[in-house]
């Protein structure tokens, strides 16, 4: 589709916009230097998440109101999407902790809850797999989807509610944001351009989606 087209030249101006400012823009950070330069990923990767796991909950609901697949198809897709970025933003993550922490990974508070998140939403696309028809499927789905987004605050808010070794939310902070306003513009920059990139893999995923659907009816 032509839209879906301009969604995705959109997308590929968004990133490089996001590159242009992470690295011509942004500052060199003083105490991390420019290992710090991952956050531009990483948080982005964790809000589009969160947006996908939302969407996930919305195309549950709308499932159970309606009854129609068109909704379990976007909570599906949603899902799939939200995995990647989840995985990306343990992954990115990782990388930024090593020369951090001194360890790839260590059981602090918000990291444990975002490997929760991830595995939560890898069990809801392992039941969607493991049920044949349309119908049940996206009725237990949806029961799960519901259920699992209440893990996104609790992922979010970790690092206010438990003592962590992990900073505090650098965007959708409760008061005023931890990092300074050229860092910040730098963030939403990259924000929006991995919710452009989020938006035309959902279009894309969903069509894919109709499709299988109307292979499977015939």
């Amino acid at each position: 589709m032509k839209r879906t087209r301009v969604l995705g030249w959109l997308a590929l101006l968004g990133v490089l916009a996001g590159l242009a400012t992470a690295f011509g823009y942004a500052p060199r950070e003083t105490t991390q230097g420019n290992v710090q330069r991952i956050m531009y990923v990483h948080v982005p990767s964790v809000l589009t998440a969160y947006l996908a796991y939302a969407l996930v909950l919305v195309g549950s609901v709308g499932y159970l109101a309606t009854r129609r697949l068109g909704w379990d198809r976007l909570a599906a897709a949603a899902a799939e999407i939200g995995l990647l970025f989840n995985g990306i933003t343990i992954a990115t993550g990782s990388i930024w902790g090593r020369p951090t922490w001194g360890v790839w990974w260590t059981w602090d508070a918000r990291l444990t809850a975002t490997a929760v998140l991830f595995l939560v939403y890898a069990g809801y696309l392992l039941l969607r797999g493991m049920i044949e028809d349309a119908e049940t499927r996206a009725r237990f789905a949806a029961v799960l989807g519901i259920v699992a987004v209440a893990n996104v605050p609790i992922v979010h808010f970790s690092v206010l509610w438990w003592r962590t070794l992990h900073q505090p939310p650098s965007m959708l902070a409760p008061g005023p944001a931890p990092v300074s306003p050229s860092i910040r513009f730098v963030l939403l920059v990259n924000w929006l351009a991995f919710t452009l990139l989020f938006a035309y893999f959902l279009s894309r995923r969903v069509e894919i989606a109709r499709l299988e659907d109307e292979q499977d009816r015939l």
